[in-house]
């Protein structure tokens, strides 16, 4: 970076035209960034304070792209709730509350500032850092994976009506009793066996209208998703699910890092559960069933029943998960 990390936030503050805002906290962060808080943080460069961070994506006078990570959590989060019901909202931290400025975005923002060049890096005379960027969807990794896993979280309904219940048994009292009625083709959280075929399902990187969402300005916006398989949920045993859940029921008993099990609200008396680790990503409801997405199998959402386990896990789950204050 040229000069001071003063002189950057100075650059970056200097007419800043805010675009959007999103939170950057154990319960809520940018899932592009990491599989837990701390990780998010490290891929900015921020110490991962307790109470987090608001990061504010705008353009300088130039048409600069810049991230303002700012100390001032409630602030952006006025703002977010504010555009999120429809509602104008001006943004403007106070310069003390700025904690970085950082060049580029992490995120895919679709708009632009008006009366300010088209959105651009900065050029290294401002930064020589290497920019923020969104993730390419044009592959499968990771990042892809996280974002299949916050499109599913956001619309459980619609995802939820690609598996026919038919092909889930009545919770049963017993592991046995699970098999005889499934006679071996649904998942549960003690096998691991995958539930009905989804192969005519839209693929974990595409929504309901084909797209992968992303946190937007003043709302959401989306970016194309890579162009994936089809979802599938092979038939018999899924060594990757087995992995999974095993490596879920390992986080009871030795918490992960701070953000990997998250809650949410739900409809009802439910929660929305979100748990990653390495490769993989699980997103849940403590009154239903559960999809994992793996990194080495692009594209796929793989359903995994209730079976007798599962109740049990997700709720054990939810007690240990970082909730929104």
């Amino acid at each position: 970076m040229a000069g001071t990390d003063e002189e950057a936030v100075a650059a970056a503050d200097d007419a800043l035209y805010v675009l959007t805002a999103v939170l950057l906290t154990p319960a809520k962060f940018p899932s592009v960034l990491g599989d837990d808080y701390p990780e998010a943080c490290a891929a900015l460069g921020l110490a991962p304070l307790a109470d987090g961070y608001g990061l504010v994506l705008g353009q300088d006078g130039e048409g600069a792209r810049w991230t303002v990570a700012i100390d001032d959590v409630s602030l952006v989060a006025v703002a977010i709730a504010s555009w999120d019901c429809g509602m104008e909202y001006e943004l403007s931290p106070d310069e003390r509350t700025v904690v970085a400025a950082l060049p580029g975005w992490p995120l895919a923002v679709a708009v632009a500032a008006p009366g300010v060049p088209a959105p651009h890096d900065p050029g290294p005379e401002a930064d020589d850092r290497p920019p923020l960027a969104p993730p390419d969807t044009s592959v499968w990794g990771p990042a892809q994976r996280r974002l299949g896993a916050d499109e599913i979280a956001l619309q459980w309904a619609t995802w939820r009506e690609q598996v026919d219940d038919s092909e889930f048994p009545a919770p049963a009292s017993s592991e046995a009793s699970a098999s005889a009625a499934d006679g071996g083709k649904t998942a549960d959280a003690s096998d691991g066996r995958s539930a009905a075929d989804a192969s005519d399902g839209p693929s974990a990187a595409d929504g309901p209208d084909g797209r992968a969402a992303t946190e937007g300005p003043q709302g959401r916006e989306a970016s194309d998703g890579p162009d994936s398989p089809a979802a599938t949920a092979p038939q018999g045993g899924h060594s990757g699910i087995r992995r999974v859940l095993a490596e879920v029921r390992a986080y009871i008993d030795s918490p992960p890092p701070l953000g990997r099990v998250r809650s949410s609200f739900a409809p009802g008396d439910a929660r929305t559960l979100r748990a990653d680790g390495p490769g993989w990503s699980l997103v849940a409801r403590t009154d239903d069933i559960a999809f994992v997405l793996l990194d080495e199998e692009p594209g796929e959402v793989l359903p995994v029943g209730r079976g007798p386990e599962l109740p049990g896990l997700l709720e054990a789950l939810d007690k240990m998960a970082v909730r929104p204050n």
